[in-house]
């Protein structure tokens, strides 16, 4: 793994995440899946908001990602 650039933030998904991501991107002109992650990440952010995440809705997602170990 190589050391991100100061602008840069490490994100770890499941490897099998990262294998589909890389099959799909085969010939796209994405030179890898940090690039298309990134991408697509800007993309859903660029998006605007209707309905926002109700504080339940949160502590879903917060519980979710703990589960899975993304966050403590």
């Amino acid at each position: 793994m190589t050391t991100p650039a100061p602008s840069e933030r490490p994100l770890h998904i499941p490897e099998e995440v990262a294998a589909d991501i890389e099959r799909r991107i085969q010939g796209s002109g994405f030179a890898s899946v940090d690039a298309f992650v990134g991408y697509v990440l800007a993309r859903l952010l660029e998006r605007p908001s209707d309905v926002p995440f109700s504080e339940e809705d949160e502590q879903r997602i917060r519980d979710r990602l703990r589960s899975l170990g993304y966050i403590d």
